[in-house]
C-alpha cells in the first residue's frame, strides 16, 4: 500500500501532461532493482507485452510493472521474490478482455519464458488489450 500512495503522489505531481516514456522509465527501474531470475522474467515480459499491445502503457501498480488500457489496468508482472513466493505471476484484471464463459483463468505462474510460453502469453496480451 505504501508504494500505491507513493505512486499517485508521483502521479498528481507529475499532472495529466505525463507521458508514457516517464511512464515506462519507472517500469524499467523497478525491473532493473529485481533480483534473478525475476528481473529476466520481467525484461523479457515488458518486451514480449510491449511488442503485443502496443496500445497499453507501462505504468507502476502497487510497486509492480503494470500495462493499462485508459488508465486501467489490463495485465501486471508480480516477481516471486516480493511475496516469498516460489514463482512469479502474469496477472490480468477485471479489465482484461479475456472472458470466455462462466470461468477463465486471471493469473499464471511463470517459472521460465520458452518461445512457446512467449507465444502463449503474447496471444493472451493481445486478446486482453482488444
Amino acid at each position: 500500500m505504501k508504494e500505491r500512495a507513493k505512486e499517485l503522489k508521483t502521479a498528481s505531481r507529475r499532472g495529466k501532461g505525463a507521458n508514457k516514456a516517464d511512464e515506462e522509465s519507472a517500469v524499467l527501474a523497478k525491473i532493473a532493482e529485481m533480483p534473478e531470475p525475476d528481473r529476466v522474467l520481467g525484461e523479457r515480459l515488458h518486451a514480449i507485452i510491449v511488442a503485443s499491445a502496443p496500445s497499453l502503457s507501462p505504468k507502476l501498480w502497487y510497486g509492480m510493472p503494470a500495462y493499462a488500457r485508459d488508465g486501467k489496468v489490463v495485465c501486471f508482472f508480480q516477481a516471486a521474490q516480493k511475496f516469498n513466493a516460489r514463482y512469479a505471476t502474469l496477472g490480468f484484471s477485471d479489465a482484461a478482455n479475456l472472458d470466455d464463459g462462466a470461468m477463465w483463468p486471471t493469473s499464471f505462474a511463470l517459472t521460465e519464458l520458452t518461445p512457446e510460453i512467449e507465444a502463449r502469453i503474447g496471444a493472451l496480451v493481445m486478446k486482453a488489450a482488444s
